[in-house]
């Protein structure tokens, strides 16, 4: 079967094109988490694979419930349903996850021999992750009205940063304070470092392998970044994030893979991230969307910005605040007129109490707003 076979065109690419800074006819949407505990059906599907580890390790499993919200709504991408602590499971570090509770690993990096012993995990073990990109771009096909099989929207793979991966192998599971992974930060950056070297080969691996496998965009979860100070944040955080990026492919199927890079609290330091090679940089919902289009030019498209918790509100507030990140971000700036690089999204992952109905109300306010700007310029 040729890769052309396998692989048909793309009857959306609105997602690809903005993150490349090309004109689309609207603004491209996606949702961080869009397939999550929000969704009664995920949670029946997690309820069918007994365990959130169940369901992330089955091609199947995995499948369906990324599939989910674009059966709900016309949403321009799809995310991989995973999680971003396969690659310290994959290094033997023993992931679980409680019933009502955050992730937790068996066996955190706590001392000189538990860090020397820490090796760049077999890629065998991860086959899962892969088969279930392989599956899912299978399930994105479908056929046009022409008759023509297409892919419906394109299917982006991630990973956490190396240092937000470092945060949870260091403190053994989510943190209010990071005071384990900053101790040895500040006492022993020799350990730090070399946990964040091992972390910046195994993500660029990782990704590398999602694109083989049929990933269409990349996009790199630096959750933790914003707590670092000034100074650190360059040194223990972007640096190696920079690393990945520079290992990544950039084209698959003869098309370009576009590498998103996103730093919960990484407004500081904006135009330090724009300039690490990524194709999209992500913003929390703390950056003013026109202010960052200031500072980073035609460099990079930017994602982003609306804040989680106004899903909670009225569908006709979220309409309004969506309009408001649109006109945020503001008018064509390209010789031609064209409207690109944005990719609306949340400026963090949505909450699993957000009412279905309202991010219904998201997606038309987005879709139809942006239309109307472009009829407007």
């Amino acid at each position: 079967m040729s890769a052309t076979t396998a692989r048909p065109p793309l009857a959306n690419d609105c997602f690809l094109r903005a993150c490349l800074r090309q004109s689309t006819p609207h603004t491209p949407l996606w949702l961080m988490r869009q397939a999550g505990r929000y969704l009664p059906e995920y949670n029946a599907t997690r309820a069918k694979a007994g365990s959130f580890m169940g369901l992330a390790t089955s091609p199947d499993f995995a499948t369906e419930v990324t599939l989910q919200p674009l059966e709900r709504y016309p949403l321009d991408a799809a995310i991989l349903f995973s999680d971003i602590l396969t690659v310290p499971d994959a290094m033997g570090l023993g992931l679980s996850f409680a019933q009502g509770e955050g992730p937790r690993f068996a066996h955190p990096l706590r001392d000189e021999a538990a860090v020397a012993a820490l090796r760049v995990p077999d890629l065998d073990r991860l086959r899962y992750v892969f088969d279930a990109v392989a599956a899912i771009r299978r399930a994105l096909v479908t056929t046009d009205a022409q008759g023509r099989r297409v892919g419906r929207v394109p299917l982006i793979g991630f990973s956490g940063s190396p240092w937000t991966l470092a945060c949870y192998m260091v403190e053994g599971a989510g943190s209010d304070d990071y005071r384990l992974v900053k101790t040895m930060l500040y006492a022993r950056p020799d350990l730090l470092t070399r946990i964040l070297e091992i972390n910046a080969q195994a993500v660029a691996a990782y990704l590398n392998a999602q694109i083989d496998a049929g990933a269409q965009a990349v996009m790199v979860f630096d959750s933790w970044g914003g707590v670092l100070a000034d100074g650190a944040f360059q040194r223990f955080s972007l640096d190696y994030t920079r690393r990945v990026v520079a290992a990544l492919k950039r084209e698959a199927d003869g098309q370009p893979v576009p590498v998103i890079v996103f730093t919960k609290g990484g407004g500081p330091w904006l135009q330090e991230i724009a300039a690490i090679g990524a194709d999209v940089v992500g913003l929390d919902w703390t950056v003013n969307l026109g202010r960052a289009r200031a500072q980073v030019g035609d460099r990079v498209a930017l994602q982003g910005n609306l804040d989680p918790n106004v899903l909670f509100a009225p569908p006709e507030a979220v309409a309004r605040e969506a309009r408001a990140v649109l006109d945020s971000f503001g008018p064509p700036q390209r010789a031609d007129g064209g409207w690109d690089g944005h990719v609306f999204n949340l400026g963090h992952g949505i909450s699993q109490y957000t009412p279905p109905e309202h991010v219904a109300a998201l997606v038309e306010a987005v879709h139809t707003h942006s239309r109307a700007l472009r009829r407007g310029a």
